[in-house]
């Protein structure tokens, strides 16, 4: 029951993108109503239809009918459990096939007839010769293996990073190189991502790493995301279901201009100007004019040899629609090719004018974080990213193997400017809690990644050759050094 005065949760509604689970397996997919085109979910080998779901609240367990219609579980009291027979243990039992009296043919007459899956996992209990004679938890264990199989129940969640980052681990863990979500939370934690702050994020990770970020700053802030090649990927992103007030912040800037703006040789193209309606109306009009003339051409000719040969004038005024009906089809050409120009050339102006700006935000280095998760070596983009950002800043690093951020490590260390250098490895265990049956997993991770973190500080170069020899001096063993400071003496 709802408590008084608290208002129920978020609902489904349409083209909201929602998370399907069953079990531990989740997946993604938006919510549309059914088209004229049947629109068809496929999951854990049920197909159904999200219709029925718009309006409930996010959470539901569904039933799915043999229609494909979704409708909302209600929770059945089991009164078996009072008169619950169990046997003391399982070394008379023998798996010869031949314990269970329905067969193959039998149970798919139960589900043509529409007869749930509880109803047929009662069933199943009924007719097995072996059920009674096996522990209670041998019992749970097949119960509960046989609803897995029979009961077509789903539940429809709100998508979370905890959720996605589950779902991409499970289901494709090379599109977000290998990154365990508890992974994803001490990089957020050590990267002291919150609202209100100017972070710099580089991931290849389809989006996962920016979408934590956005969920966490709650559209607070800003964040500038490089990215190599021709564009951002934002898969997983766009799973969030973020809302446009979440994107107004969001800025992008490509790896490979990153050189040119440290150095001070950025420049863009010059930015085309934004098309003109009177210059494309006056070609328009240009080409209506010519089109029209070559139309008036064609009919004068034609009526001249149609004055010579004696049509009559029924064939005369069908050559006339045809000819009416080129002109115009050339004329709609004309100007969607037209249309196609101009809206062309404006989304190129705009992309240039957010770039412009990107730079100068970038300019200014007074970022509050940096993350960098990506597929390519760490070092010479750490080395280059870390001049965005300001003193007294965290930042962290995740890479799938050690051995990139030793080298990155031992780089930081060389040059100095950063503080409370840390390389770290997430390791998580699962377990089941039950009563009397509380243990760890049998199957769990074998590793979750490695991070190095640290503080940004001021760095002066102009002494950086004393601390350089001062870091030799400390890193000599102290016998060494009271010898040496002995010869001196």
């Amino acid at each position: 029951a709802v408590e008084a005065g608290r208002t129920p949760g978020p609902r489904i509604c349409e083209g909201d993108c929602a998370v399907l689970k069953r079990e531990d397996v989740f997946k993604a997919v938006p919510v549309l109503p059914r088209p004229a085109t049947v629109r068809k979910i496929i999951f854990e080998k049920q197909w159904f239809y999200l219709d029925n779901a718009i309006g409930h609240i996010y959470g539901t367990t569904f039933e799915v009918t043999s229609s494909g219609n979704l409708q909302p579980k209600q929770d059945v009291e089991e009164t078996t459990t009072e008169t619950k027979e169990a046997g003391t243990d399982n070394r008379n039992i023998v798996d010869d096939g031949k314990s269970q009296k329905l067969t193959h043919d039998d149970i798919k007459a139960l589900k043509d007839k529409g007869i749930k899956g509880q109803e047929i996992v009662q069933q199943l209990i009924e007719n097995s010769t072996t059920f009674r004679d096996k522990t209670e938890f041998a019992q749970d264990k097949y119960i509960k293996k046989k609803k897995k199989k029979y009961e077509a129940v789903i539940t429809i969640v709100r998508p979370s990073t905890r959720i996605l980052s589950t779902m991409y681990y499970a289901r494709e863990p090379g599109k977000i190189n290998h990154l365990r979500y508890d992974t994803l939370a001490q990089m957020l934690t050590l990267g002291n991502v919150r609202a209100g702050n100017k972070m710099v994020v580089m991931e290849t990770c389809a989006g996962l790493v920016l979408g934590a970020m956005m969920e966490r700053m709650g559209g607070y802030g800003s964040i500038i995301q490089m990215y190599p090649g021709g564009g951002p990927v934002r898969a997983a992103t766009s799973c969030f279901g973020f809302p446009k007030l979440f994107f107004d912040n969001l800025h992008e800037f490509p790896l490979s201009k990153v050189e040119s703006l440290l150095s001070g040789t950025f420049s863009t193209e010059t930015l085309p100007s934004e098309p003109e309606d009177g210059s494309l109306v006056g070609e328009e009009s240009n080409g209506l004019a010519d089109g029209k003339q070559t139309s008036l051409q064609e009919t004068e000719e034609e009526s001249t040899t149609e004055a010579a040969m004696e049509i009559n004038q029924t064939e005369e005024q069908e050559t006339m629609d045809i000819n009416a009906e080129d002109v115009e089809f050339k004329e709609n050409k004309e100007k969607e090719n037209k249309e196609n120009v101009r809206e062309k050339q404006r989304k190129q102006w705009e992309r240039r004018k957010k770039l412009i700006e990107t730079a100068a935000l970038l300019r200014e280095k007074n970022a509050d974080g940096l993350i960098v998760a990506s597929k390519f070596h760490p070092t010479p983009l750490l080395l280059s990213l870390l001049e965005f950002v300001a003193p007294s800043r965290p930042f962290v690093v995740y890479c799938q193997y050690k051995e990139p951020l030793l080298e990155c490590y031992t780089k930081l260390r060389e040059r100095g400017g950063v503080i409370n250098l840390k390389l770290s490895e997430s390791w998580l265990r699962n377990y089941q809690v039950l009563p009397d049956r509380s243990h760890p997993k049998l199957t769990m991770s074998g590793g979750g990644g490695y991070l190095l973190s640290g503080i940004t500080v001021v760095l002066d170069k102009s002494k950086s050759d004393s601390s350089d020899s001062e870091a030799l001096k400390m890193e000599e063993p102290s016998s060494k050094r009271c010898k040496v400071q002995d010869l001196h003496c």
